[in-house]
Order: structure tokens, then C-alpha cells, then sequence
């Protein structure tokens, strides 16, 4: 039992590593990564015009040996406007076995809800179940307390049986005005 502790350990500081690089230069891998949820589903137009924001997850490496984890960076946009970066941390335990990489947006239909996750606050657990992205799944995908998760499977392959949560960290963005603009501070 020890040295699954150390290896799991091992694996979730090498995940938390990966996810830092990609938030530093997120911007254009969040929008390729929206441009593939759309390629796959262009029903997703509809979430992206109608919510308040989103935050989009371009790569989440997840691995696990019994426990398992999971983390990624990405962006934050609020009416269509970069407003932050966030990372995202799971962990589940269960019967599960294998490594994969997957993309995620997750769609605010209130701004409590974008304001929750603004916070820090939000955790997504088993009551807020994901939607893998393919042709036609937004067609019946509907927001559960404020938020609609898509994932889009990238690479590898994972047996799972395990019950976890996703928490996520929101820094905000730093806001340069361009001359004669005025711009209010972000909340934090």
C-alpha cells in the first residue's frame, strides 16, 4: 500500500507540473482546443453565444494506478474576453487503471455560477456528470447547477471505475488600457 501512496504522489506532482507550462501560454491552444469541440460538435455554437463565459481545459493529463489524478491549465472568458487562467486538479479513487490526455470546457449559464468558479469556490463532483463531445451531444446536453461540462478525448486509454471531483484555481489577468481607455480593476 506504501508504494502506491509514493507512486501516486509521483504522479500527481508530475501532472500539477504539466499543467503550469500550458496556462502560461494559453491563449491560442484554448481556442485551438474550442475550434476542435467544434469540429466535433458544432452544436456547441449555441453554449458558446448563449452562456456568460467559459473555461476551457486544451489538454488534462490524467493517470492512475487504483487512485488516480488528473490536471490541466487553461483560460477563462467572460462575454467573449480573455478574463483569466485557471488549472484544474482531481482525484479519484476507485478501481481504475491507465493514462490519457483529454480536453474540457466547462460552460457558465449564470454569472453566480462564472462568479463561483471565479472564486475558486466551484468543485465539480459525481452531480455534475461531463459530456463527451461528438456530433450531436450538445443537442441534449443541459446546464446542471449553473454549468455544462464537455470533454473531448485526445490520446491514451483508461478503465475507471472511481468515484472523485474536480477543483479548480482562477487567477485573473492582468488588464493593460490602451491610451485614453479606463479600465475597473477585476475582483478577485
Amino acid at each position: 500500500m506504501k508504494k502506491m501512496q509514493v507512486w501516486t504522489a509521483v504522479l500527481i506532482l508530475a501532472l500539477a507540473g504539466s499543467g503550469r507550462a500550458l496556462a502560461e501560454d494559453g491563449p491560442q491552444e484554448s481556442r485551438d482546443a474550442i475550434a476542435l469541440f467544434l469540429q466535433a460538435d458544432p452544436g456547441l455554437q449555441e453554449f458558446l453565444k448563449s452562456s456568460v463565459g467559459y473555461a476551457v481545459f486544451p489538454a488534462v493529463t490524467k493517470g492512475a494506478i487504483g487512485i488516480g489524478a488528473a490536471h490541466g491549465g487553461g483560460c477563462v472568458y467572460e462575454r467573449g474576453a480573455l478574463v483569466g487562467t485557471t488549472s484544474l486538479t482531481q482525484v479519484t479513487i476507485g478501481l481504475a487503471l491507465g493514462g490519457q490526455s483529454f480536453a474540457e470546457v466547462i460552460f457558465f449559464q449564470t454569472p453566480e455560477a462564472l462568479d463561483s468558479f471565479k472564486k475558486s469556490e466551484l468543485t465539480l463532483s459525481a452531480q455534475v456528470s461531463a459530456v463527451a463531445s461528438s456530433s450531436g451531444a450538445s443537442d441534449n446536453a443541459k446546464y446542471q447547477l449553473g454549468v455544462a461540462v464537455f470533454t473531448l478525448a485526445r490520446s491514451g486509454l483508461m478503465f475507471e471505475a472511481s468515484v472523485g471531483g474536480q477543483k479548480f484555481k482562477f487567477e485573473p489577468v492582468a488588464v493593460v488600457p490602451a491610451a485614453g481607455q479606463t479600465v475597473r480593476p477585476m475582483a478577485k
